[in-house]
């Protein structure tokens, strides 16, 4: 068999499950001699509900206000704004930008859309404007403080 990795956003509130039924912690659980079984009540995009294993739960998602920064890159995709918490300037972010193109000496817009590089890069989004192309640092790379900005 092939291997996967998923990457998706979610919501999701710890729970248990008891006697079948799936109770957030923040409802009265009703007393019973059934066991409990800690995990989470989880929504997906689509608004479909699930239960999940504390366990696997746990090892398969992350909050995303303390994500890696291969987290923060696949949020990015999916259309997100990135930030680190405790950058410097309010409202910095950095988002996933297309369509780039620009205008050489010679006044001639210059659209590089073609297969071998692609045409997206990362911008920063700061309190002095754009900087296209925008590279992370070692720190950035390395850093598990990374969110989504909405």
């Amino acid at each position: 068999m092939d291997q996967y990795i998923g990457t998706k956003i979610i919501e999701a509130v710890p729970a248990v499950r008891k006697g079948g039924k799936v109770y957030d912690l923040t409802w009265p659980i009703p007393r019973s001699m059934e066991p409990e079984e800690p995990g989470y009540r989880v929504r997906y995009q689509d608004g479909y509900e699930s239960w999940s294993p504390k366990d696997v739960f746990e090892e398969a998602y992350r909050r995303t206000d303390a994500m890696t920064f291969g987290m923060a890159i696949e949020a990015a995709r999916k259309g997100k704004r990135i930030a680190r918490k405790g950058w410097n300037g309010k409202g910095q972010y950095v988002e996933l930008a297309t369509g780039i193109s620009y205008v050489n000496p010679t006044g001639e817009i210059i659209n590089a859309s073609h297969e071998a590089i692609g045409n997206r890069a990362f911008a920063f989004v700061g309190t002095s404007g754009v900087q296209m192309g925008w590279l992370a640092s070692q720190a950035d790379m390395l850093a598990e403080n990374w969110v989504i900005i909405e």
